[in-house]
């Protein structure tokens, strides 16, 4: 190696070692620095936590398919719990109260028949009877009209034959309207109410039936029962007409026995509402009853004969 080049390697080398002398300065004057922020990144490297691992998570339950509902179970849902607005709250009410009424009615109505219904064969008998008695009585008295008919007819005398027709027909209306007294056969029904429950509507429902069943002449404790007579209630007793009777209430009645006695005694009929009623009924057969209990005639204010 020549001298040329031995001092060529010593530039070069001194060169070198003055580069990495230059370099080592350089680095340490860095270092010297920022000797505090290199610190604080050493720190914040050795102050950052680890990284804790995931917590390990529960596996979530598996949901189970809904079960497919049938039909019926469809239909339930979708009625129940109802949803009810207003105006079908409305309606509601008003076919509760339609259907409450016709309940009603078809309650009462039934009424009769269940009585019927639970009758004895004796009683169903004995009402076949009066109904009957009372078919012959309406076909007596038709029976009776046609008979004066025809005789006014065939009558040479019609004047004489309509004056004595008059006359009969008088005394019957007066039998009727109380003005005269009567007699004859019927019936004496007497009525214990040591309870004091029997009411005028009672006795009332008495007079109808004994109407009914062909009842000509009525009377009681001494007061005439004519069409226009009213009962009502007056303290412990009962008013007919104004006038007050007491219990033991007597009826006279005058008419076809056979008819009277088992009008009164029918199932659910007068005995046995009074008896329900803890009033004790009486009804005895007579071939004589005396009504001799009269009411004045009283001349009508407006009406007046269509013959004057």
């Amino acid at each position: 190696m020549s001298e040329h080049d031995d001092k060529r390697a010593e530039e070069n080398g001194g060169t070198r070692a003055e580069q990495r002398d230059g370099s080592g300065e350089s680095g340490n004057r860095l270092r010297k620095e920022l000797p505090q922020e290199v610190a604080a990144a050493e720190s914040a490297d050795q102050d950052t936590p680890e990284p804790e691992p995931a917590p390990d998570l529960e596996p979530e339950p598996e949901v189970a398919p809904e079960p497919r509902l049938t039909g019926r179970q469809r239909l339930v849902q979708g009625l129940w719990p109802p949803r009810v607005s207003r105006a079908q709250l409305i309606v509601a009410l008003l076919l509760f109260g339609l259907g409450f009424g016709l309940a009603v009615q078809v309650a009462s109505n039934s009424d009769s028949d269940s009585a019927l219904r639970g009758a004895r064969q004796e009683d169903l008998v004995r009402i076949l009877d009066e109904l009957d008695d009372r078919t012959q009585r309406l076909e007596d008295e038709k029976q009776g009209l046609e008979k004066q008919r025809d005789e006014l007819e065939n009558s040479s005398d019609q004047a004489e034959e309509a004056r004595r027709q008059t006359i009969e027909k008088e005394r019957q209306l007066g039998i009727l309207a109380g003005t005269v007294a009567a007699q004859g056969p019927g019936i004496t029904m007497t009525i214990e109410d040591t309870k004091g429950t029997v009411e005028s509507d009672m006795l009332l429902d008495a007079v109808q039936e004994l109407r009914a069943a062909g009842a000509e002449a009525i009377q009681v404790n001494g007061v005439r029962v004519v069409a226009g007579t009213y009962l009502t209630d007056s303290g412990k007793g009962v008013s007919v007409d104004g006038n007050k009777i007491n219990a033991p209430y007597r009826f006279k009645v005058i008419g076809k026995s056979q008819d009277l006695e088992p009008a009164l005694n029918i199932p659910g009929g007068v005995v046995q509402t009074l008896e329900k009623e803890q009033a004790t009924v009486t009804v005895q057969r007579s071939t004589k009853i005396v009504v001799d209990a009269l009411r004045a005639a009283k001349r009508p204010d407006y009406a007046r004969s269509s013959s004057q």
